[in-house]
């Protein structure tokens, strides 16, 4: 280990910030992350951990799991989020900003050109095909990430008594996601004072500094210092964030008009990003209600595609906005050619959407890692993360229903009420596929990627055999 840091500490001496990592690396492993960034947020946050936590060893399990409590409290996509984060903690507003981007970028280029082939063939059987097989895999994926978090996130009775109770709350009751978080914050506080010892102190410095997590090391020994934060700088921060944000807005605006499909796309996906606590499917939820329901830009089951697309291609879920800004443009050009309209819409959609969750880190971080050693924050937010395996496993089963089944209907019990799969609906060849895929993961250790492409690849020889 400790030759590996000295290669890397001279490789990037000049471009590091002083603690061994240079842009360089950084820049490849986060490329790395994008590309193999499948199936949703929990599938990202799993590659997250595996490469940075457990391959890399560049940041601790408590820091990592510090950095998604917070990302989780945010609206908005929180994969994106903790990818900013880790890497403001890493090199800065510089490498916070190369982070968010390479984790969107991938996606971008996908989603856009999937896009294009919808509206053009608007289905391509080759495709479909393809995703029939990604779809198992990303499951497998989730089920994994469901393992993960659990095995690091449940470390008492009470912490399983959480997650049951947010599973059980959003499952059976559909109680909104940000009065689960909320919930879950206040027992935490709660059990500081009452049970201590279900809600264990955070790690010391001193601790953290005994392992082998190279930026956890630094930040202890002072190398580093993430909270080194002048109010002047939180409001400069904020100011240039803002105006990223809000000025190509005013401008399609001002060139289109308030009534045009462009300047309702950047004022209804700019809400959305304020608004939509919960993660990417609480957006999902809220986007496909408004895009179908109140705006006519789409079907309902051309959101389905979008969203099926958006699960089996790399980067955030919530890259599906894309996909609803390129087909509303395309059918509402604005006096522009269809297809020029369409890029511009899916370009200004995707920019109102992630640049909020720069905001939010770039300004709000520096202060999270101040209050991390306090003891009913740490509880606050260890209560949090037990209660978001709850979620997370809700996600995992919606899921597998509506991917092991072709019909899916709601069934009532008093005041609970589920999806219930039409069993005379499996298609067991979704089922195989799903099931060889975990157990390639979990026993034969299988890395994903080469798990993706080869349930793609079975999956396509199914379909088009």
């Amino acid at each position: 280990m400790d030759a590996t840091m000295d290669k890397t500490t001279e490789a990037g001496a000049s471009r590091d910030l002083g603690h061994g990592i240079s842009f360089g690396e950084a820049f490849q492993v986060w490329l790395r992350v994008a590309v193999l960034s499948f199936g949703g947020p929990a599938g990202q946050i799993a590659v997250m951990h595996r490469i940075l936590v457990e391959e890399k060893n560049w940041i601790s399990e408590s820091r990592f799991l510090h950095a998604l409590n917070y990302c989780m409290l945010l609206p908005g996509p929180e994969a994106t989020q903790l990818a900013i984060y880790i890497g403001w903690l890493m090199h800065g507003t510089l490498g916070g900003v190369i982070a968010g981007v390479l984790f969107v970028l991938p996606g971008v280029i996908v989603i856009f050109t999937l896009s294009w082939l919808y509206v053009v063939f608007q289905q391509v059987a080759a495709i479909s095909a393809i995703f029939f097989g990604l779809k198992a895999a990303v499951l497998a994926v989730v089920i994994e990430a469901v393992l993960r978090i659990g095995r690091r996130a449940l470390k008492n009775r009470t912490m399983v008594a959480i997650a049951a109770a947010s599973f059980v709350a959003i499952y059976f009751l559909h109680v909104p996601f940000p009065l689960i978080v909320l919930g879950a914050a206040l027992v935490g506080i709660a059990g500081s004072r009452w049970y201590p010892a279900n809600f264990p102190a955070p790690s010391t410095a001193a601790n953290l500094a005994r392992g082998d997590y190279f930026i956890d090391r630094k930040i202890a020994s002072g190398t580093l210092n993430p909270t080194a934060r002048t109010p002047g700088r939180t409001l400069l921060t904020i100011g240039v964030c803002l105006i990223l944000w809000i000025a190509p807005v005013l401008v399609v605006i001002v060139l289109f008009g308030r009534d045009s499909v462009f300047a309702r796309q950047g004022v209804f996906f700019s809400q959305a990003a304020v608004v939509t606590f919960g993660g990417a499917y609480s957006v999902l939820a809220y986007i496909a209600q408004r895009a179908v329901g109140t705006f006519g830009w789409l079907s309902a089951g051309e959101m389905l595609d979008g969203l099926a697309l958006a699960e089996t291609t790399p980067g955030p879920l919530i890259m599906v906005v894309q996909f609803v800004a390129f087909i509303a443009a395309f059918r509402n050009p604005a006096g522009l050619p269809p297809f020029g309209a369409a890029v511009l819409g899916a370009l200004l959609t995707t920019w109102v959407t992630f640049v909020p969750c720069f905001l939010w880190i770039l300004a709000g971080a520096p202060y999270i890692e101040k209050l991390r050693n306090n003891r009913v924050l740490h509880a606050a937010l260890s209560a949090i993360t037990a209660a978001v395996v709850g979620v997370v496993l809700n996600l995992s089963l919606w899921f597998a229903v509506h991917t092991i089944f072709r019909e899916v209907g709601a069934v009532q019990y008093g005041p609970l009420r589920m999806d219930m799969p039409v069993w005379s609906s499996l298609e067991p060849a979704a089922a195989l596929l799903a099931g060889g895929a975990l157990v390639a993961m979990l026993r034969f250790k299988l890395g994903m990627g080469w798990t993706l492409l080869a349930c793609a690849l079975l999956g396509a020889a199914w379909k088009l055999a």
